[in-house]
């Protein structure tokens, strides 16, 4: 998983590019393979925004969100790209995998 942190009109901290790494390492859990994140953290005053863009193989995630403060606003954006990768398990798995067990008779 490869993490990519920028600032729009703004310096991002290392305090900051640290906090954005330790948080986005739990979407981790929901994919096997390589993927790519990119993001973008900026001020919108008075809120303060961050965006993502999420690359897995075959598929692009986006999610944004805003905040009171960076921190808030990076929290609301892992939520939020938390469960659009929990949809798109789920979609992968019942519409691979599900059918197949439903039509062996192995699954009830």
């Amino acid at each position: 998983m490869q993490i990519e942190t920028y600032g729009q009109q703004m310096d991002v901290t290392p305090a900051l590019r640290s906090y954005v790494e330790t948080r986005f390492k739990r979407l981790g859990r929901h994919f096997e393979g390589d993927c790519e994140i990119r993001v973008q953290l900026g001020l919108e005053k008075p809120a303060h925004k961050a965006e993502a863009n999420v690359t897995l193989a075959g598929r692009k995630l986006h999610a944004d969100a805003t905040g009171q403060d960076m921190y808030a606003a990076i929290d609301l954006l892992v939520d939020k790209l938390d469960r659009q990768l929990i949809k798109y398990k789920e979609k992968q798995v019942d519409h691979h995998r599900g059918e197949s067990l439903v039509k062996s008779g192995t699954l009830d």
